[in-house]
C-alpha cells in the first residue's frame, strides 16, 4: 500500500491531507511523519501519545550548513551558542567547565529513511546505528570544549551543529558517565 497525496475541496485548499499507510486516516499534513516516501500518521507513529514541548534557549551561530549528504559545509573551529539573555541565572560558574554537553534541534532534517548505507563505512544500518541526522526525533547530542564565555554567548570547538540549530539544553561532560 502506497502513500497518497489529496487535495482536499475548494473549500479549504490551504491544507494538504495524507492517507496514513498503516491505519488508512486522512491525515492533515502537519500530522504526518515521512519514512521511506510513506506517509505515517502521528497516531501511529507514536502509538497514540501526545507530544510534548521543548522551548529553545538560545541559538548556534556559525559559517556552518548543511551538506548534501552527511556532512557539513563551511566548517568553522569555533562555533558560536547565543543563549538568550533569560539564560543567564543558570550560567553560574559555567566558565569553571572545559568540556559540556549540548542538546540541540537538528532543524534542517531531511526524509526519514529507516535502512541505509551508513557514510562513514558504507555498512547498511538503521537510523539507531547511525550519527545521521535525518531523525524523526530531530535530537542531537554533541560533546564540546568551552573556549571562552562573553556574556550569554559561548564559544565551543568540536560543534557539528549548523547555524542557526536552536539549543535546548547545556550539561557538563563528566568522565566516567
Amino acid at each position: 500500500m502506497g502513500s497518497k497525496y489529496i487535495k482536499m475541496s475548494d473549500r479549504d485548499m490551504t491544507k494538504n491531507q495524507y492517507t496514513c499507510v498503516k491505519c488508512g486516516k486522512l491525515v492533515e499534513e502537519k500530522n504526518v511523519c515521512v519514512v521511506d516516501n510513506n506517509h505515517i500518521c502521528v497516531n501511529c507513529m507514536y502509538q497514540g501519545h501526545e507530544p510534548f514541548e521543548v522551548f529553545p534557549i538560545g541559538f548556534v551561530r556559525n559559517k556552518q550548513t548543511r551538506g548534501d549528504n552527511f556532512g557539513l559545509e563551511g566548517k568553522e573551529e569555533i562555533s558560536m551558542i547565543e543563549l538568550f539573555d533569560s539564560q543567564k541565572p543558570f550560567m553560574y560558574r559555567l566558565e569553571d567547565e572545559k568540556h559540556l554537553m549540548i542538546i540541540y534541534q537538528l532543524h534542517e532534517s531531511r526524509m526519514v529513511r529507516s535502512v541505509f548505507k551508513r557514510g562513514m563505512d558504507g555498512k547498511e544500518v538503521g537510523i539507531f546505528a547511525s550519527r545521521t541526522p535525518d531523525r524523526l526525533s530531530r535530537l542531537a547530542v554533541k560533546n564540546v570544549e568551552l573556549v571562552d564565555i562573553k556574556g550569554t554567548t559561548l564559544f565551543v570547538k568540536q560543534f557539528d551543529a549548523i547555524n542557526g540549530s536552536p539549543i535546548l539544553d547545556i550539561k557538563i561532560q563528566m568522565k566516567g558517565y
